[in-house]
């Protein structure tokens, strides 16, 4: 099964609760990108916020040569701005190997600021995961190190949100963002966000680039297959994990719609 570009299609091979794995699928060159992008909303989402783009010196290279590859110019926002995907470069430092956050085009985050996470190795960048540390960064570091280039891996994950936006920065509590949400409203009020991400290793200058396609959609429009894989990761995930999304809050709406539509 390949990674589609929809909630739809991302959501049976997204976490579904236990112990954390990177969830790797093997890519083709057809299946990188997002075929159809929408540049014009890329465009209006770059230009409104313009600290979306941040950049080490030591990007610049890798940057020219991603946007070579996709027969753009502008570094690394002309390529984010040529494709739906926000991107990222990474590179390994120098005395330790560790991979760090060097570059970013990010038109739109899910509850992230590229400015919070400019210069950070991959641990502290994923520090806020539950169980990131214990269960997945060694095999992660491990990944980056012999990631060979002509490789494209990709994975998803899915977050619940309580509005639509693509650009998805929580500007309230999750008590007060999801107070109105109800069992019987939760259909319209609940959106289902994935990230499709991948990675792959730019051959010339070595570094890695990360990829994240946004999709969004409202529970109510996804299937009951949909909806029983989230009432199972809800089910499922750790405490620790849920506290983080802020689950109590709006958990229990969800599950109410989704039996209420299985019936």
């Amino acid at each position: 099964m390949s990674l589609g570009f929809s909630v739809e299609e991302l959501l049976p091979r997204a976490r579904a609760g236990g112990v954390l794995k990177m969830g790797l699928s093997a890519l083709g060159e057809a299946e990188w990108l997002h075929p159809a992008p929408d540049l014009p909303l890329r465009a209006a989402a770059f230009d409104a916020y313009p600290d979306s783009v941040q950049l080490l010196p030591e990007a610049d290279e890798p940057a020219d040569e991603l946007a070579g590859m996709l027969g753009v110019a502008g570094g690394l926002e002309g390529a984010a701005r040529s494709a739906w995907e926000d991107m990222c470069l990474l590179l390994p430092q120098a005395d330790s190997g560790t991979y760090r956050l060097v570059g970013a085009a990010v038109a739109f985050p899910t509850d992230w600021h590229p400015r919070d996470k400019i210069g950070l190795p991959l641990a502290a960048i994923h520090a806020p995961i539950h169980g990131y540390a214990a269960q997945l960064a060694r095999g992660v570091d491990h990944f980056m190190a012999t990631l060979q280039p002509g490789r494209i891996f990709g994975r998803c994950n899915w977050f619940v949100s309580p509005a639509p936006a693509l650009r998805w920065i929580a500007d309230a509590p999750p008590e007060r963002a999801f107070a109105h949400v109800t069992p019987a409203n939760a259909g319209k009020t609940l959106f289902i966000r994935s990230e499709r991400q991948t990675l792959r290793r730019l051959p010339q200058t070595g570094a890695i680039l990360f990829t994240i396609g946004v999709y969004v959609a409202p529970l109510g429009t996804l299937s009951t297959a949909s909806h029983a894989r989230l009432m199972q990761a809800l089910e499922t995930l750790p405490a620790d994990e849920l506290g983080r999304r802020g689950a109590a809050h709006y958990a229990g709406a969800l599950a109410g719609f989704c039996r209420n539509r299985a019936d």
